[in-house]
């Protein structure tokens, strides 16, 4: 064999030994990052998870100070109505006036009100989130499915995922109150 022959073979075999190098580095790097989707979207739906359940406490929160305020309205106003019977007038006036001055402003109403509006966005948010879990399962099985990405894949053990109904355990403990 010639000289030139020889160094023409090995620079032949060198390339493609460099070509399946490559392809393979870059597959492997691919499937990284379609995993990497498929993980982001899972802790998205995780986050809105624990944002529903601290907006769902919230909401129980403020119809809670919504109620006890209430009940001390009604006292006051019992407590004025008692003092004015007794001849009180104007204790009883000065008392019913806080109480319908301060009546308007009650916060935890606003509280109540802004709770449902997120309570709508976060469920919104969820079920966008999910659509982006299902996209990116599937962008993530069509990628290590196809040829030869298949092959070099499944050489290094790589599977199709399966859809899953995620089920994500919140910490209802840690529940933090948004309107403090």
């Amino acid at each position: 064999m010639n000289k030139n022959t020889v160094l023409a073979t090995i620079g032949v075999i060198g390339a493609l030994i460099a070509l399946v190098i490559t392809i393979g580095m870059t597959t492997a790097n691919g499937e990284i990052n379609q995993n990497q989707s498929v993980l982001t979207a899972k802790a998205n739906i995780s986050k809105e998870e624990q944002r529903r359940v601290d907006l769902f406490n919230n909401l129980v929160d403020s119809i809670k100070s919504y109620n006890n305020y209430e009940a001390d309205t009604q006292s006051k106003i019992t407590d004025a109505r008692s003092k004015a019977t007794n001849g009180n007038v104007d204790d009883a006036a000065k008392a019913l006036s806080i109480v319908v001055e301060r009546y308007p402003e009650l916060k935890s109403q606003k509280n109540y009100q802004q709770a449902m509006k997120e309570f709508s966005i976060t469920e919104n948010r969820l079920s966008n989130y999910r659509e982006d879990y299902n996209s990116a399962v599937r962008n993530y099985n069509v990628y290590v499915s196809k040829f030869p990405k298949k092959q070099i894949l499944n050489f290094l053990g790589v599977q199709p995922q399966r859809y899953e109904q995620l089920d994500f355990k919140v910490d209802n403990k840690k529940a933090t109150n948004l309107f403090k």
